[in-house]
């Protein structure tokens, strides 16, 4: 008889979810991870009282209430609402694209003048079946605010000309005919008080944790411990690069505190042209308004340079494109024919992941598992 009925590798949303979900059924786990602290991505560290999203901003919104109600379980959220700016060589434009962001570009003030003016730019732009990220982006919401808000970030969010990006990479843009700053639809939306680690410590309660810790470092010792395996990783790091590597787009970040009480006015604020090399600032403490310690004197704020993934760096977003498409698809199918691991989250399954989807999947996987 093994010593654990799951070892869990990764302590991220999906590992942290499957050892509370297991924990309450009466199993025992072992979670592992090779970071210094749990949590995966949403781990924050606080300083001077302010929560810092140590992997870039995060943000919790669901219209999935058992989800909502899942997490509110844990932790109160407060009544944050992503309402980002872009700011284009100076000049500043509420997102996502909605009145304020028109009136701002045009000067309209009317649904009606922003959609003529929108259709106006497509009928000029003549792109009868869109062939990349450019035409696609054009032919949505015309040249102005492609060029001035799409364009440039873009490029530097995934380190390529948007004439050689995909289109089906921006489908559809969100676009509001009214004056509507919240970035998201959702019908829940927030922040945790207190930040994201109180989630995870409550998720991880009971459950016996090793950081420090590398899976494949001893990989057999390690699969000799439980009967079934979790593993929230890289999916071709698991099998051994049988096929290639997959590609990834990571993110740098620059975190710097400083004494002022205010630096931007707004916790996300994206920087849409190559004239500075970040793609966007986070100012941390505007996701909690209510802490004791927003007011004080000093801030702390982080750029992100949004960077090709290189091994030893942390691999953020899937580089979704057609051969990288194929080349999940060989490992996915050898994942299907292991029976006695479950690979979920962001890195096994190679695909972008809001929390809650996170969330929603594991609940998901251990109900089918348990049938």
């Amino acid at each position: 008889m093994k010593q654990y009925d799951y070892l869990i590798v990764g302590s991220g949303l999906y590992g942290a979810t499957f050892a509370y979900l297991a924990h309450k059924a009466g199993k025992k786990c072992l979670v592992i991870d090779k970071r210094s602290h749990t949590g995966g991505n949403i781990y924050c560290q606080n300083v001077d009282g302010i929560n810092v999203h140590k992997y870039g901003a995060h943000i919790f919104h669901t219209s999935n209430k058992k989800v909502w109600n899942f997490v509110n379980s844990f932790v109160e959220f407060n009544r944050y609402t992503n309402s980002p700016v872009a700011n284009y060589k100076g000049s500043l434009f509420n997102l996502p694209f909605n009145m304020n962001t028109f009136y701002q570009m045009w000067g309209v003030t009317t649904p009606e003048q922003a959609k003529a003016k929108i259709e106006e730019q497509k009928a000029q732009s003549k792109i009868a079946e869109p062939k990349n990220l450019e035409e696609q982006a054009i032919s949505l919401v015309g040249k102005d605010i492609y060029e001035k808000l799409i364009k440039d970030y873009t490029e530097k969010q995934w380190g390529r000309k948007c004439t050689e990006l995909p289109s089906f990479i921006i489908r559809r843009l969100p676009v509001r005919f009214t004056f509507d700053n919240n970035y998201f639809n959702d019908a829940y939306q927030g922040i945790p008080i207190g930040g994201y680690n109180k989630i995870i410590e409550k998720l991880l309660d009971g459950t016996e944790v090793k950081t420090d810790t590398d899976f494949f470092a001893d990989r057999k010792h390690f699969e000799s411990l439980a009967d079934k395996i979790v593993f929230t990783g890289k999916i071709d790091e698991f099998f051994d690069y049988k096929f290639g590597k997959l590609e990834y787009r990571t993110v740098r970040f620059e975190t710097e505190e400083l004494n002022v009480q205010n630096y931007q006015g707004n916790a996300v604020v994206n920087y849409t042209s190559h004239d500075e090399p970040y793609t966007r600032i986070i100012e941390h403490k505007h996701f909690e308004p209510e802490s004791e310690s927003y007011n004080q004197e000093k801030t702390i704020i982080s750029k992100e340079y949004s960077t090709e993934w290189t091994e030893g760096a942390e691999p953020f977003y899937p580089v979704n494109n057609e051969k990288n498409s194929a080349l999940y698809a060989k490992y996915k199918e050898l994942a299907q024919n292991e029976k006695n691991i479950i690979f979920g989250g962001r890195l096994a399954e190679y695909k972008y992941y809001d929390m809650d989807d996170v969330i929603e999947k594991c609940i998901n996987d251990w109900e089918c598992l348990n049938k």
